[in-house]
């Protein structure tokens, strides 16, 4: 019924070079494709993390980035970002602010992951089939959960960046 989604290809710079679908990018080709995450901290200062939903084809059930997809091919990366965030935790209205960009090779895909955070305090919304639940944790109890199973890899990797990125 819904059409597969096309995703762009690029290279370690961004640039577009070429497309390919969903199916294509999952299934071990490690062709490079855009992605954006945002990380959603509150004025506490506590993360918001989403649990994946289990129908997920990547990481089902694990602890995530607040906001975490694909680029579709000819959407910009704030275009992107800003859907994202809208589809996955109902928020309309934030302030992005960039932290880094870098490449991820996971066992499936290969991803040029757009990462940036806000700090936002309004109500969220989690879209029950995209997400399975959402809460916001303290730094510490992310900090402990880190090689246990519980987190995503790449989360695990990111969270070490953002908070290096935050201190400076």
């Amino acid at each position: 019924m819904s059409r597969e989604e096309v995703f762009p290809l690029v290279d370690e710079a961004g640039n577009v070079v070429g497309s390919a679908t969903r199916k294509e990018c999952h299934s071990g080709t490690f062709w490079l494709h855009p992605v954006v995450h945002l990380h959603v901290f509150n004025s506490k200062g506590e993360l918001y993390l989403q649990k994946r939903s289990m129908l997920k084809d990547v990481q089902p059930g694990k602890w995530d980035t607040a906001v975490g997809g694909h680029v579709d091919f000819g959407e910009s990366i704030l275009q992107a970002l800003a859907r994202e965030v809208r589809e996955e935790l109902g928020i309309t209205e934030a302030e992005f602010k960039p932290l880094f960009v870098y490449p991820y090779r996971s066992t499936t895909e290969y991803e040029l992951v757009n990462a940036y955070y806000t700090v936002y305090d309004g109500p969220i919304t989690p879209d029950p089939v995209e997400v399975d639940e959402g809460k916001f944790w303290p730094l510490d109890e992310i900090k402990n959960s880190i090689g246990k199973e519980v987190l995503t890899p790449n989360f695990e990797m990111e969270f070490e960046k953002v908070l290096d990125f935050l201190k400076k």
